[in-house]
């Protein structure tokens, strides 16, 4: 089986980071969690479950995944797939198997989770949510002809090809800069179904309107300017 590491941010999810953690399959060999300047109790129940914690005093969902990432860097042993999943267990964790399984048994290059809508527990996604994902995705399929449905956070990426991403969005442009840089590159990717429920507890970001508006202007940034860098 290939080495598998999970990044998981998480900003104040002290009631379901646990959750979280006890549902990833025994397949995956370190879960890496990165406490984004939490203030209750994540960073206490992240250990207590398992998991290796580091903390991300800056803000942001992409500065906790690239502290993740300097995390791996300085391992002795890199491992061959990167699974980032959120803390607030509105995925399935165990689903990991079936986004994992198309870069083992097929070579794919990269993996998106993609809530379906037939596949979503009602009130699950908020308006703005469902909008910015067609939006986006849409915009991405006229400028770039991609094929994606969606920008859920739960998705798998090698680890070399992770790392010739260059990544770099410190905020919400994080997902949507991922995916833009893997067609750029050419990537080989493809989408799994995913169930998805209501989190536990109040979203950050789309759960706002600063943080829906801040997010919504993040990713269309991201998008114009690689379709004017084509």
């Amino acid at each position: 089986m290939p080495n598998i590491k999970v990044i998981i941010p998480a900003y104040n999810e002290a009631d379901s980071i646990a959750h979280v953690i006890n549902d990833i399959p025994a397949i995956v060999n370190e879960v890496i969690v990165i406490s984004n300047n939490s203030t209750d109790d994540t960073e206490i129940n992240a250990k207590k479950a398992g998991a290796t914690v580091l903390v991300e005093n800056n803000k942001g969902y992409g500065y906790a995944c690239l502290k993740g990432m300097n995390y791996i860097a300085n391992l002795d042993k890199k491992p061959d797939i990167i699974v980032f999943l959120d803390g607030d267990y509105s995925d399935y964790p165990e689903e990991l198997t079936k986004i994992v399984a198309p870069i083992i048994e097929q070579d794919t290059d990269f993996v998106i989770g993609a809530r379906t809508k037939k596949l979503r527990e009602k009130g699950s996604m908020t308006m703005p949510q469902i909008f910015g994902n067609w939006l986006a995705t849409t915009l991405m399929r006229l400028f770039f002809g991609a094929k994606f449905t969606d920008l859920g956070p739960f998705r798998a990426i090698k680890y070399k090809k992770l790392l010739a991403l260059n990544m770099e969005d410190k905020t919400y442009g994080w997902t949507v800069e991922m995916q833009l840089k893997a067609l750029k590159q050419k990537f080989t990717y493809t989408e799994i179904p995913v169930n998805y429920r209501n989190r536990i507890g109040v979203s950050k970001v789309s759960g706002t309107v600063k943080g829906a508006i801040f997010a919504g202007a993040k990713i269309l940034g991201w998008i114009f300017k690689y379709s004017i860098k084509k």
